[in-house]
């Protein structure tokens, strides 16, 4: 078998690209080696229709360890009592929860995308939102926090099936409690998506939405830097209240529907691999270090925050409790767009965003989304995250200057020399 150098060339191409930028958007991570060691390795080669000690392909024995692994660690990290491991990605694992608990046609209540949600809260461009009823919250003009009021209104109202909180670019920590005394009022079940700040949860550095929150979601890359993928979790299980029974006709538990609802419902065979690296991942969180790096991400948050308000950006929310923030450039009269490509050719990567109230279109946008997961995993602090500020506000105060640009581009590459990523692959 021949090298495929032009793929290969390719690769190292992107390693290049990330060593040399500065990575600032907020779902990206860096795995370690021994997390991309497991992603490549055999496993990749085994189909396992099914769960551990139910498959339907013979020679499962070793996976199905590998799986209960992943599924032991998992629970240990947030104190869960049941877990599913298998789901491609995020939205696929909100996909088996719809699935679970949904009707076609039933009637959601989420954080609209264009207040900092997630495509998969309810958007009529997503699944969430061609098959359900989807009714949105957002977060109150004045502060940029979520309006609970807002929320408790239209669930008395609209009396919705299922209330989901979590966001993909929202810089505050959720009242899951107020969340869930809401739902007990209109008879809803609560969602808790924390894709964005699962890492910052699992080291007690945000509020717990398990004990208040039915089912949890999340990926497994952003703050829990691991491969990329699903979860879905439960603190406490509970009989399903759609009348769901076994063939013996007992009454189902929710976490029986959930593993229906991943598979056979909405995938084939598990990815045993990305499982594997999950198992990795997820080995590294129960680590003491894991909590310095949750503690570190939320120490060079705040201090880019603080960075960048004084220098006049307007922060959705005028900050931040997590590893992101959320920034309108109306004042500095750019497009999230605009801000995006130009920093871009300067090596310092993040995403135009929409902002609450934005009066751009969704390709255009007003603002932009920054997080510091990725550049702390290299070793950046606080110190740091003001030169990265001073960075971009000179590409954006001087955005159409390509000798600025370059200059810039050239001072990015000499600090993060400073930082080897993955010294050991040369």
């Amino acid at each position: 078998m021949h090298k495929d150098t032009v793929l290969f060339g390719l690769i190292n191409k992107e390693l290049e690209r990330q060593r040399q930028g500065i990575e600032l958007i907020a779902s990206e991570n860096f795995t370690s080696l021994e997390v991309m060691k497991a992603m490549g390795s055999v496993p990749t080669n085994k189909y396992a229709e099914g769960y551990p000690g139910k498959r339907y392909y013979g020679g499962c024995e070793v996976v199905d360890e590998i799986e209960n692994l992943a599924i032991d660690r998992l629970k240990k990290i947030f104190n869960a009592n049941w877990a599913n491991v298998q789901p491609h990605s995020g939205a696929q694992a909100n996909t088996a929860v719809f699935l679970a608990c949904l009707k076609p046609g039933d009637k959601i209540l989420g954080l609209d995308l264009s207040m900092g949600g997630h495509l998969t809260h309810g958007s009529p461009a997503n699944f969430s939102g061609k098959n359900y009823q989807a009714i949105h919250y957002g977060v109150k003009k004045e502060t940029g926090i979520v309006d609970y009021e807002q929320m408790e209104e239209k669930a008395r109202q609209e009396k919705p099936k299922m209330i989901i909180c979590g966001a993909s670019a929202y810089s505050r920590d959720w009242d899951y409690k107020r969340i869930r005394a809401i739902a007990d009022e209109v008879g809803a079940l609560v969602l808790a998506d924390i894709a964005h700040p699962a890492g910052l949860i699992a080291t007690g550095l945000l509020n717990d939405p398990f004990d208040h929150c039915h089912i949890i979601t999340s990926t497994t890359h952003k703050t829990l830097r691991g491969p990329r993928g699903g979860i879905i979790m439960m603190r406490h299980d509970f009989e399903n209240p759609f009348g769901a029974k076994d063939p013996k006709g007992n009454l189902r538990m929710m976490s029986s529907l959930l593993d229906l609802a991943v598979f056979p419902g909405m995938q084939g065979g598990p990815l045993e691999h990305i499982i594997a690296a999950k198992a990795v991942s997820f080995g590294e969180i129960l680590e003491e270090d894991f909590k310095k790096y949750g503690k570190q991400v939320i120490a060079n948050a705040q201090a880019m925050a603080k960075a960048f308000v004084a220098k006049n950006y307007h922060l959705i929310s005028d900050g931040t409790d997590n590893h992101l923030m959320l920034i309108d450039l109306r004042n500095k009269n750019l497009t999230g767009k605009k801000a995006q490509e130009t920093l871009d050719k300067a090596h310092i990567t993040l995403n135009k965003n929409a902002v609450p109230f934005d009066d751009k279109s969704p390709f255009v946008t007003s603002g932009i989304r920054v997080g510091v997961p990725a550049v702390t995993t290299r070793g950046l602090r606080e110190v740091d995250m003001v030169t990265i500020v001073d960075l971009i506000d000179k590409v954006l105060t001087s955005a159409d200057d390509e000798g600025v640009i370059a200059s810039v581009k050239n001072d990015v590459k000499e600090l993060m020399i400073k930082f080897p990523l993955y010294p050991e692959l040369g």
